[in-house]
């Protein structure tokens, strides 16, 4: 059984603990209350912050990414809030992952199988699934939901309190303000969806027939045949458009027509109950 590696020059706090395998390079810091898991290889000049900070297995951390770093939210004031990781991540240079505000649920999450390239920032209270690309300089304000199988381009930003729906694909650059629909390509500024995400859906497994049906409810919803996105999925129902995605998609649509602005989760923004209606009643989201 192997145990952790840690370089003479590495600062690793009494308190952290380091699971077996896992390597710690020159000049890394690992905080108090830090756990890492097995595996893992915390590079020369990373930053594990802590207390609260919890990786698991076999994740990568490059030189200058901050991981568990305080957030940057002016309603923090040093209470204890956390970041958990999964497994299987990597977090290139300079990725900063910040912890969770008390406020927010006082946690960050990421889950695994990741890839954050280059100066990638996930900010507090963020929930990011699992096997997700976030590219170059993507750019997650607080509280946003990043589903599994999602990839943001180079230089693309989230509103905070957004999603971007699994499967989706968000073109480089791109300003996001409303939240984005799961299997589809959104781009732009200001946003529009463009198109199916037929490359990352084959990619992710979905048969040929799924694609060609999400293909038609595009054109129902975000062509503009329909005045409303209700009378699209109506449509739809009529002529026996049907498949576990379209209901996915329907219900994207109602929990974002429940949100506010455009964002299903600004229903809940600071411990809001229920749903507030949104005054766009427009067939696209975002």
């Amino acid at each position: 059984m192997s145990t952790a590696t840690i370089h003479p020059r590495a600062f690793v706090d009494p308190t952290a603990e380091i699971s077996e395998g896992s390597n710690v390079g020159a000049f890394a810091y690992v905080g108090p209350g830090a756990r890492i898991g097995a595996d893992c290889d915390i590079r020369a000049h990373a930053v594990i912050e802590g207390p609260g900070v919890t990786l698991g297995d076999r994740n990568i951390v490059w030189g200058g990414a901050v991981i568990g770093g305080a957030p940057q939210d002016v309603s923090y004031h040093g209470e204890l809030v956390t970041c958990v990781i999964g497994s299987d991540n990597e977090f290139r240079e300079n990725v900063t992952v910040h912890r969770g505000t008390k406020k927010g649920g006082g946690i960050t999450r990421i889950g695994s199988g990741n890839l954050l390239m280059v100066g990638a920032h996930v900010a507090h209270d963020c929930d990011v699934g699992s096997h997700t690309i976030l590219s170059n300089n993507v750019m997650l304000a607080g509280h946003v939901v990043i589903e599994d199988r999602a990839i943001m381009s180079g230089g693309s930003a989230m509103h905070h309190f957004g999603t971007v729906g699994t499967m989706a694909y968000i073109g480089g650059l791109s300003r996001l303000l409303r939240d984005a629909p799961p299997y589809m390509v959104t781009e732009g500024n200001p946003p529009r969806v463009a198109k199916v995400n037929s490359i990352g859906l084959q990619r992710n497994g979905l048969a040929d027939d799924s694609i060609r049906t999400l293909q038609t409810a595009f054109r129902y919803l975000f062509r503009r045949r329909h005045a409303t996105w209700q009378d699209a999925f109506a449509a739809l129902d009529q002529d026996g458009v049907r498949s576990s995605e379209i209901e996915r998609l329907r219900t994207f649509f109602v929990d974002v027509a429940h949100g506010k602005k455009g964002r299903a989760r600004e229903a809940d923004r600071d411990g809001g109950n229920g749903h507030a209606p949104t005054s766009d009643s427009g067939t696209s989201s975002v």
